[in-house]
């Protein structure tokens, strides 16, 4: 009765928030802008041709207006996609969720499935566009390529493109340099003053950008790059300097004698997960306590109701990286050997999809992380968990940066891309500026949306190659059939039924960590028709004995069936048959047979 009742309303909920969005979308505040689209007479290969959902993915939008493509997808694909929230930002804005898998095909939340979310940072915005374009591709390419239809068939996406949409919205629609906001907006006061969030950058020249203020000073340490006026550069020890560089645009606000030292938020979401937490004095950004913030709350609550995520996919830039964990070197137990070989299959198959990417372990290869989100989802949920780092320096001119490089070697390759191929459009020019502490000073730089973020041109190859990472993981999420069985005429009427149960795909049904900690339930092979008298587990399937179950025999328990692997199982039953044989596995799938 309690799971009628929970049916009905999760039947009503759907109904609900159809309507909610029908009212949206036609009272405007989902508003299509209907534009002339000239169709194309060749496809080129990749993507589809002449879309139901037509997107340019060549620039980035809002929430609002990722609100309004989810809206579109669902209503062109009302059978591929669903449309709903998994909770509300500080400031109050929807963390929209696209659950995409064919529905006619069985229940989306029963299938194998994979989490993607992007933009926990909120100044990472291209996370938000790869995480959609996973999302439209699917549908549109769903009837057009053979693989892409069965991998709908079989399993399912969720997709959040943006678990920090009050960070998104802030770095597209305020001042910001390219490495703020990091944090969402939940208010803290970060120099101790008891105010708060009341000296942040200020916009000094007014131009929408918050770039760089220098000096000129004999005595400072910088000078201006030979090659391009608009680059400083640090002095050789024997060179006389010419600047002192002052930091980001801003003034004194609250008349304490700094400059930007308490800006919003000012923590960072990346460190608030419930897996090896440490606090602030530990590490900055941690805040109060673990799932402090209501984003962070909002995936939890989500993942922990659907056991049938075994892979987990997050997008932060930039760097070119496919990074697993642990975040720290004192977790390295907790990634287990068998689960480590998942990982460095899929890893090395993502250097091959994506050039210029490398497969790298975030506390070796990076820098510490406590409580991050991709430990959390393989330490907390037990299931394989990649973090991309989107967009590096590689993507300027497609050559392979040397590790020894220094940092003004890649700033060069920068600006030499700004002046070669955006042809200046990435760099506010160097300009006076009257300065109420500092004086005559000078502001440019670097604009926010260069450097952390792909131009136009390059950005749909990117959204399609880790796009095309994650599609070969979620490939690899357990999948599990009845493979063959064996039935043997007994005396005195009885059966003995033999059935081998595989999983045909590279991902275990359980993690090593699963298993350790007991994270879901176990798999299980079940048969009905007759009287069990006996049901237990092969120990080869030519030699060795039966691991007898006491309790419960027609449905056997199996604590993982491992990645193109099988296990093979064992009934005596009453009777002739036909007997049917089911396999329900959380995190692989289900399947069933019938005896002839």
């Amino acid at each position: 009765m309690r799971e009628k009742i929970g049916s009905i309303n999760k039947i009503a909920l759907t109904v609900i928030f159809s309507l909610i969005f029908t009212v949206l979308f036609h009272l405007g505040l989902f508003a299509q802008i209907e534009k002339d689209i000239t169709k194309s007479s060749l496809k080129a290969l990749g993507a589809p041709n002449n879309p139901k959902v037509e997107v340019a993915w060549n620039r980035y939008y809002d929430h609002k207006e990722i609100g309004e493509i989810c809206v579109r997808i669902v209503k062109a694909y009302p059978r591929l996609a669903k449309f709903s929230s998994i909770g509300k930002s500080y400031e109050g804005r929807d963390l929209w969720l696209l659950t995409v898998s064919n529905s006619d095909n069985g229940n989306p939340d029963t299938k194998p499935a994979m989490y993607i979310d992007g933009n926990i940072h909120g100044n990472e915005i291209q996370c938000g566009e790869v995480a959609l374009y996973t999302a439209w591709y699917l549908t549109e390419m769903y009837g057009h390529v053979d693989w892409i239809t069965e991998l709908l068939d079989q399993k399912t996406f969720y997709i959040v493109p943006t678990i920090n949409p009050d960070g998104r919205d802030a770095f597209i629609h305020k001042p910001n340099t390219a490495h703020s906001p990091r944090s969402g907006f939940d208010p803290r006061d970060d120099d101790g003053d008891g105010l708060i969030d009341e000296d942040g950058f200020d916009d000094l020249d007014g131009d929408g950008e918050i770039t760089q203020m220098r000096v000129k000073d004999p005595n400072g340490r910088w000078v201006v790059d030979p090659d391009d006026p608009r680059m400083m550069r640090l002095a050789k020890p024997d060179q006389q300097g010419e600047y002192e560089l002052l930091g980001e645009e801003g003034i004194d606000n609250d008349g304490d004698g700094l400059v930007n030292e308490d800006g919003p938020g000012s923590y960072d979401p990346n460190r608030n997960w419930p897996w090896r937490w440490a606090p602030q004095y530990v590490q900055w950004g941690a805040d109060r306590y673990p799932g402090s913030l209501p984003e962070t709350r909002a995936v939890v609550n989500f993942v922990v109701k659907h056991d049938n995520i075994s892979a987990f996919q997050t997008y932060h830039n930039s760097g070119g990286m496919i990074l697993r964990g642990p975040g720290n070197k004192d977790d390295q137990q907790t990634y287990k050997w068998d689960d480590l070989r998942v990982f460095d299959f899929l890893g090395k198959l993502g250097e091959e999809i994506l050039p210029g990417y490398k497969y790298l372990v975030v506390h070796k290869d990076l820098y510490p992380v406590f409580g991050g989100e991709l430990d959390w989802f393989y330490a907390g949920r037990g299931a394989i968990t990649f973090s991309n780092e989107l967009w590096s320096s590689f993507d300027y001119f497609r050559k392979k940066t040397e590790d020894n490089q220094d940092w003004f070697g890649n700033l060069k390759d920068t600006y030499r891309f700004d002046k070669l191929l955006l042809f200046g459009e990435g760099v506010v020019n160097w300009k006076s500026y009257i300065h109420p502490q500092y004086g005559k000073i000078e502001i440019g730089g670097i604009k926010k949306a260069w450097t952390r973020t792909a131009p136009s041109f390059l950005l749909e190859e990117l959204c399609h190659r880790n796009m095309a990472f994650t599609l070969f993981h979620a490939y690899h999420t357990p999948q599990v059939i009845i493979d063959s069985i064996y039935t043997k005429d007994l005396a005195g009427g009885q059966t003995e039924i033999n059935a081998v149960v595989k999983n045909t795909r590279v991902i275990p049904t359980h993690t090593a960590q699963d298993i350790q900690n007991k994270i879901t339930r176990p798999d299980w092979i079940s048969i009905s028709g007759g009287k069990v008298l006996m049901g237990g587990i092969l120990e080869d399937r030519f030699v060795g004995p039966v691991h007898e179950q006491k309790r419960n025999p027609e449905r056997l328990e199996i604590n993982t069936i491992r990645g193109m692997e099988a296990v093979y199982v064992r009934w005596i039953l009453d009777g002739r048959g036909p007997f049917t044989i089911t396999v329900d596995a959380a995190k692989g799938g289900k399947d069933s047979k019938i005896t002839k």
